[in-house]
Order: structure tokens, then C-alpha cells, then sequence
């Protein structure tokens, strides 16, 4: 297992952000090792005929699988919260030759790394060129409704951790993430222990990570803990949850699929595709919830996402019982 020693210093300095580019590097794992990663089918069965025809020689030698560690350089710890692939591409570019070169001896330097590891700076430009391809190919098409769901996971952390404190925020990240006292013990194979030394951690929920949970703990970033997201089997669903008649019958069956889509915070239009509902109707109905106390939103960059309150959690958990139809 791995135990990452607390201060206060360091619960001040941990954040949470997410990082298009680990998308890249998690789901090229994916494409590799389908069989390990089902939930993710849906995407595998499109995202594969349409990558068949790049050059991913960089990618494939990169991210070995099965491999307990990749190389620390693929996925830069992002320095802001919700960075864009074309900032971390440039972050990708100006990784420093050592962190380079330590990297590719990680994976006993395959001839098809001899580029990167004789001249970095020249190997991260083709290696950023194969990213920013194979992103625009298997995962832009996609990226609204990974970012819906990844931007409800902050949302939804933050409001834990301003409810409880760290112990709450932890309590219910991943069934091999548990908090003991001043140390957050993540469940793994290999075992090590460490302080973190004030330089706190960044929580980076990720889709592509499923099933498991990924550290980066190296000297030359900002330590990073990245988990799969609350809701994450809901991401390729189409169809519809259910929802106890009894609540229909007192809400509208709109406003009711509405509360019971809200698992997890979500956009409006994310919501108008999981339901059939139109965006204009969403919204609408999205007002009457918020109005009557059921839904909160909050901005997240241009989105604004929302979220069953306590009240309206109980409410659906109850199914209002005793009520009925006629």
C-alpha cells in the first residue's frame, strides 16, 4: 500500500484539477487492454477503428501495459484546474531532458524511443504532434461529456470538503482510498511510505483510470492521486433510470427523471441527452426544480452544473412513500 504522510501545510496546498492529456495517456491503456477495462466498450468500439490508421509507435512504446509505472514526463501534474490539452502540450514540450531521459530508461529504452532520449526537445515536438492527433481523433468528440462528468466530481468533492473537512472529502473517494489520522493510504501492490513535505496533492479524477487508482509521487511535481470520478457508469449510458412513481406522480415524470439523473451534478445539455428531453425543456424544468429547493447550480468555467440538494435526496430516497397517483 501506499501512505502519504499529512501536515496542515499540506491539506492548505491540496487542490483538484483535471487533466485532458492523462486522458490521453489512461485511454491509450484502454485501447491496449479492453478485456480489463469494460465499462468502457461503448467508446473502445469507436475509438479503435478510428485510431487503426495513426502512428501511435511513440504511444504504444510510452504506455506499456500491464506496467506498474509509466513515465512521470507523459502527464505533467497540471498547474491549473481545468487546463486545456494545448496548455499541456506545451507543458509536455518543456519537460526537462533528465526527467526525458529517466523516463525512457524506466522502459529499458526501446529503439523507437532512441529520438526521445537522444534529443528530448526534438522527441517531445513529435510526441506532442502525435497527442494533439490522436486526441482530435478517439477522444474530442467525446470531451463535453467526459468534462461534464469530471467537472461534477470537483463540484461535488468541494461541497464535501467544505461539510466535513478532509476525513469527509476522503471518506468516500474509492474503496482503496482511506484516510487514518494524518496519513491517506491508497491500496496497491507495492507498499511505500512518505511525507508529502508541504507540498500537498492534486486530486485528478479521471474516466480512462477505471478500475484502479494511479499516484505520481516524484521529486520534480507536485504529487498526484488520480481516481475514477463519482458517476463514472454513467458516462456512456443512453438509456434511462428509473423513478418511483410516486414521485412522478407528485413532480411530473420530467422533473422527476430530471432529479433522479442528478447523481452526479450535470450540465444542461448533458441532461438533455441522457433523458430525450429537450435542452430549452431541461432548462425550464431545471428552474422550477431549483425554485421549489431541489436543484442547486453553480458555474464552472463556461458550464453551469447542477445538483440535488439534501431535501431532494431524501425525497427521491423515500420515493415519497404513502403518496400516490390518484
Amino acid at each position: 500500500m501506499l501512505e502519504l504522510g499529512f501536515t496542515a501545510q499540506d491539506l492548505a496546498r491540496t487542490r483538484f484539477a483535471f487533466s485532458p492529456l492523462w486522458e490521453v495517456v489512461a485511454s491509450v491503456r484502454v485501447l491496449k487492454e479492453p478485456a480489463a477495462h469494460a465499462l468502457h466498450l461503448p467508446w473502445i468500439s469507436t475509438a479503435a477503428e478510428r485510431v487503426r490508421a495513426l502512428d501511435l509507435s511513440l504511444l504504444d512504446a510510452l504506455i506499456p501495459v500491464p506496467a506498474r509505472r509509466l513515465p512521470a514526463f507523459l502527464a505533467p501534474t497540471p498547474t491549473t484546474p481545468v487546463p486545456d490539452i494545448a496548455d499541456e502540450l506545451d507543458a509536455l514540450r518543456a519537460v526537462a531532458a533528465d526527467e526525458v531521459r529517466a523516463g525512457v530508461e524506466l522502459l529499458n529504452r526501446p529503439p523507437v524511443l532512441d529520438e526521445l532520449y537522444d534529443d528530448p526537445p526534438t522527441g517531445l515536438a513529435k510526441l506532442a504532434e502525435t497527442v494533439a492527433v490522436y486526441w482530435e481523433t478517439a477522444l474530442l468528440p467525446h470531451w463535453p461529456r467526459i468534462r461534464a462528468l469530471l467537472e461534477g466530481e470537483v463540484l461535488h468533492r468541494s461541497r464535501r470538503l467544505a461539510e466535513g473537512g478532509a476525513q469527509r472529502l476522503f471518506a468516500d473517494l474509492d474503496p482503496a482510498v482511506s484516510w487514518a489520522g494524518d496519513t491517506l493510504v491508497v491500496q496497491r501492490k507495492t507498499s511505500e511510505r512518505l511525507r508529502l513535505e508541504g507540498r500537498g496533492l492534486v486530486l485528478v479524477p479521471s474516466v480512462f483510470v477505471w478500475p484502479k487508482v494511479f499516484s505520481k509521487i516524484t521529486d520534480s511535481w507536485q504529487p498526484v492521486l488520480r481516481y475514477p470520478p463519482r458517476g463514472i457508469a454513467t458516462l456512456w449510458e443512453r438509456g434511462r433510470d428509473p423513478v418511483p412513481d410516486a414521485l412522478a406522480a407528485v413532480l411530473g415524470p420530467s422533473r422527476a427523471q430530471l432529479l433522479a439523473e442528478l447523481d452526479a451534478p450535470a450540465s444542461t445539455s448533458e441532461l438533455a441527452r441522457r433523458t430525450g428531453i429537450t435542452a430549452g425543456g431541461v432548462s425550464q424544468q431545471l428552474t422550477l426544480l431549483r425554485e421549489a429547493g431541489l436543484v442547486t447550480s453553480h458555474r464552472t468555467g463556461r458550464f453551469v452544473l447542477y445538483q440535488r440538494t439534501p431535501a431532494a435526496d431524501v425525497l427521491l430516497g423515500a420515493g415519497v412513500p404513502g403518496l400516490s397517483s390518484s
